[in-house]
């Protein structure tokens, strides 16, 4: 029994209309290995050409909850069957051809597709895992879409070359959403005030309070001299203001350095009330 698909992301045009063609693939695994790449970045139309093997429960296997796109895949006899209704024909290929071929790597063939969607599907050819496609194949293709990878080491496994150049459809179809760059799917997230970060980012007082308090405890521990301080407390500040600490944060670190000083002996009275959220206050829950 092979494994439930997993739900399919909803589609459009640009994601229903991108046919992944594959031609003559020997081993079954492989198929359901490009089916997974092939659902992980929102795409699920599948057409085999000749598959040696095809459905069987390995390609099932190694589908891992992508059924649905190797039940609804399409399989036939010749590759002109699976071209007949296509817009655009891109295939994968090395570079080196006796005869020179418009040659575009994987992020053109993205804005290319995007480009002809709207008129039908647009194909993309992936031949055998042996020798690849045949000249003959690659004439039937508009271009030829070259993966750069090291060429001291080309070789791509099938599933792997479908994976890069789903992976530019995708990241090109989600430019394309409303509002662009700012997609959610897109928009980074690394320091508090980025949308989906838990804690607000720390107000000046309260760093500030943290930094008194840290100093203070530095000389408690006679690690800081205030008579002569060197650039200590310079680079520390540049230091954790580099790192956009959060409310949460500078609440633990105040802890610890009310920790400190009770386990030094020195006296913590009034530190930690120096800044705006006292440390006594941190949400053990964060920590």
């Amino acid at each position: 029994m092979h494994k439930p698909a997993l739900p399919q992301e909803g589609t459009d045009t640009f994601q229903d209309q991108i046919r992944i063609v594959l031609v003559e693939t020997s081993h079954s695994g492989n198929i359901g290995a490009v089916a997974r790449g092939m659902k992980n970045m929102g795409l699920g139309n599948l057409w085999l050409v000749n598959p040696v093997s095809f459905p069987d429960e390995t390609s099932y296997a190694r589908a891992a909850g992508a059924s649905d796109v190797l039940d609804k895949a399409q399989v036939v006899s010749s590759l002109d069957e699976a071209l007949a209704d296509c817009v655009l024909v891109m295939g994968t290929s090395a570079r080196g051809r006796k005869v020179p071929w418009p040659v575009i790597a994987p992020p053109e063939a993205a804005a290319k597709a995007a480009e002809h969607t709207p008129a039908g599907p647009v194909a993309l050819v992936f031949g055998r895992e042996n020798h690849g496609l045949s000249n003959e194949e690659l004439q039937r293709c508009h271009f030829h879409i070259h993966i750069p990878s090291n060429p001291d080491y080309s070789s791509l496994n099938l599933a792997m070359a479908v994976q890069v150049v789903t992976y530019e459809m995708r990241m090109h179809y989600l430019r394309g959403l409303e509002g662009g760059e700012g997609s959610p799917y897109l928009k980074a997230m690394t320091m508090p005030g980025d949308d989906g970060w838990d804690v607000p980012l720390a107000p000046v007082n309260d760093v500030e309070g943290f930094f008194g308090h840290l100093e203070q405890v530095l000389v408690d521990i006679d690690f800081h001299r205030r008579e002569n301080p060197r650039q200590l407390m310079t680079r520390l500040r540049r230091l954790f203001q580099r790192s956009k600490l959060d409310q949460m944060e500078i609440n633990i670190l105040r802890g610890i350095l009310t920790a400190v000083q009770k386990s030094a002996g020195a006296n913590t009275t009034g530190t930690s009330e120096t800044a705006g959220n006292p440390a006594s206050g941190q949400d053990k829950d964060h920590v």
